[in-house]
C-alpha cells in the first residue's frame, strides 16, 4: 500500500514572537519541522510534502537536504485550506496519506506506524489521534457515539455540552487519499473563524457513511509549540527521552538534568558524560570516552577512550586514546590522531595532527599538517596569515618545536628536526637539522644605574 505524508509548516506563529518561521525553531538542536520529517522516515514513509507559507524560502533552505517536495499556501485560511494547497501532490495517487503538524516535534515513529496500521487494518476512510486531558480548553473536541467518531468540533464552535468533552483532537490524521481529495472540495468556511477546517472532513466522511476511527495516545506526543514557554517544555520532554535512550544503551550520565544531547548524536557504551556538557548535530562518540564538565562538541567524531576536559570541538575528528583540554579549542576541519595530547589553551584550526604528537599548552596551530611523535613547546604559534592569504605549514615526524617559536607560513619543517626555543622560522628546515633563529644576547653593564632606574 502506498503511503505518504503532508506536514503543515506554513504558519509564522505570532505568539512565539520571532522573525523566523515557527517550525524552524529548534528542539534539542534540530528544527521542529526536521524532527517531524525524520520521524516520517523512521516510520518508513519516504514521500513527504511540506506545506510552506510564511518564510517559505527559509523553510525550504533548512529542509531541502531532506529529499522532500513542497506546496505553497500563500494565504493562511485554515488547516483545510492548507491541505487543499497540496492537492497537486495528492492528485492521481491511491493509498494513504498522513497529515502532521510541523510544530509538533514529539510524535514518535512507532505512533505513526500504529496510526497507519490501524487505518489500514480497520478499513477506515479516516483515522485520527486523540488524547484525554483534564483541561481541553482551546482544543477541538472529539464527538463520539460509543466507539464511533461522529465529528470534531473546534473549541470556539462548541456547544455547552461539547465543551465538557475531555477527549481532544491531536490534529494528526490518516486519510484514504481519494476520500480526502473529494472531501476537500466540499469544505466550507461558514464558522466563527471564517476558515476552512480540516476537522470538517471527518463530518463530511461520516455523512457519506464512511468509516472514521481514532486512537487515543499519550498527550505528551501531541504537544504543539506556539510560544517560547511551550518550546522550552518540548525541549525538556525530548531531552529526557534522548538521555533515557542513551542510559538504557549503556552510557553513564552523571546528571541527566544538566546534560544536553542532540537528537542525532550517537554514543557507544561505557562512555561517561559529566554535567554541563552540550553534544550537538551529527556527533558520534565512541566507547569508553570520558567527557568531563563544561565541553561543547558539535558535528564531530570522537573515537574510543578519548578524554575531554572543558573544551570546544567543532566539525572535527579526535583519534582513539587522545586527551583534549582543559580549555582547548578544536576548530572545524581538524583531525587529531591517536594517543595525541591537545592541552590547555591550545587552539587547532583546519589542521591534521599526527599520532602520539603532544601540543600541551598555550599554542596555536592553523592550516598545518603535523606528523607523528612531535612535541610542541609552550607558546608556539603557527603564523598562517599574511594579512591577505592563509598559508600552509608542514611539519614532519619526530620534530621538536621549542617554546615560544613562531613558524611563519608557508614553511616546511622536515622529519627529525629541532627548533630552538624563541626562534622565528621563515625558511624550510631540512631533515636532521637544528634551526636557531633569534638575536644574539647582549648584556650592557651599568645600564640600569645610567638610566636612573636603580630602586635600591
Amino acid at each position: 500500500m502506498y503511503k505518504c505524508a503532508i506536514i503543515l509548516a506554513a504558519g509564522q506563529g505570532t505568539r512565539i514572537k520571532s522573525d523566523i518561521p515557527k517550525v524552524l525553531h529548534k528542539v534539542c538542536g534540530k528544527e521542529m519541522v526536521n524532527h517531524v520529517i525524520d520521524t516520517m522516515r523512521k516510520a518508513s514513509i519516504d514521500d513527504v510534502n511540506v506545506i510552506v507559507g510564511k518564510g517559505a524560502e527559509l523553510v525550504k533552505e533548512k529542509t531541502s537536504f531532506k529529499n522532500i517536495t513542497y506546496s505553497l499556501q500563500e494565504e493562511q485560511l485554515g488547516t483545510g485550506h492548507a491541505v487543499k494547497c497540496a492537492v497537486e501532490f495528492l492528485k492521481g495517487k491511491k493509498g494513504v496519506v498522513g497529515v502532521f503538524a510541523g510544530d509538533a516535534p514529539l510524535i514518535k515513529p512507532e505512533t505513526v506506524e500504529n496510526l497507519f496500521n490501524e487505518h489500514l487494518v480497520k478499513g477506515n476512510s479516516a483515522t485520527l489521534l486523540t488524547s484525554m486531558v483534564e483541561d481541553p480548553t482551546g482544543y477541538g473536541r472529539v464527538v463520539r457515539a460509543g466507539d464511533e467518531v461522529l465529528k470534531i468540533v473546534e473549541h470556539k464552535d462548541c456547544s455547552p455540552e461539547e465543551l465538557k468533552i475531555r477527549e481532544m483532537n491531536a490534529a494528526i490524521y490518516c486519510f484514504d487519499i481519494e476520500s480526502l481529495v473529494e472531501s476537500l472540495d466540499k469544505l466550507s468556511n461558514d464558522n466563527n473563524q471564517g476558515e476552512y477546517y480540516l476537522t470538517d472532513v471527518i463530518g463530511i466522511l461520516k455523512n457519506e457513511g464512511k468509516k472514521v476511527g481514532a486512537i487515543v495516545i499519550d498527550y505528551e506526543e501531541t504537544i504543539g509549540v506556539n510560544s517560547r514557554v511551550q518550546l522550552a517544555e518540548a525541549e525538556e520532554i525530548l531531552r529526557n527521552r534522548i538521555n533515557l535512550m542513551h542510559m538504557n544503551n549503556g552510557v553513564t550520565l552523571i546528571d541527566p538534568k544538566s546534560t544536553y544531547i542532540g537528537a542525532d548524536v550517537e554514543i557507544e557504551r561505557d562512555t561517561v558524560i559529566y554535567p554541563n556538557n552540550v553534544l550537538e548535530g551529527n556527533t558520534k562518540i565512541g566507547k569508553g570516552v570520558i567527557i568531563y564538565p563544561n565541553s561543547r562538541i558539535s558535528n564531530s567524531e570522537i573515537d574510543d577512550f578519548v578524554e575531554i576536559q572543558a573544551s570546544v570541538i567543532l566539525d572535527s575528528k579526535i583519534g582513539e586514546g587522545t586527551t583534549v583540554g582543559p580549555f582547548a579549542y578544536i576548530r572545524p576541519d581538524s583531525v587529531i590522531g591517536n594517543n595525541a595530547r591537545i592541552g590547555d589553551f591550545v587552539e587547532i584550526k583546519k589542521s591534521n595532527i599526527g599520532n602520539n604528537t603532544k601540543v600541551s599548552h598555550l599554542t596555536y596551530i592553523g592550516d598545518a599538517s603535523v606528523g607523528e611523535n612531535c612535541n610542541f613547546g609552550c607558546g608556539t604559534v603557527v603564523v598562517n596569515y599574511d594579512g591577505k592569504v592563509k598559508h600552509k605549514t608542514e611539519i614532519g615526524n619526530n620534530s621538536f618545536i621549542g617554546c615560544n617559536t613562531n613558524l611563519v607560513s608557508p614553511v616546511k619543517i622536515s622529519d627529525n628536526t629541532y627548533i630552538a626555543a624563541g626562534s622565528t622560522i621563515t625558511n624550510n628546515v631540512n631533515e636532521g637539522e637544528l634551526a636557531v633563529a633569534r638575536a644574539r644576547q647582549v648584556n650592557i653593564p651599568g645600564w640600569v644605574a645610567k638610566k636612573g632606574l636603580d630602586k635600591k
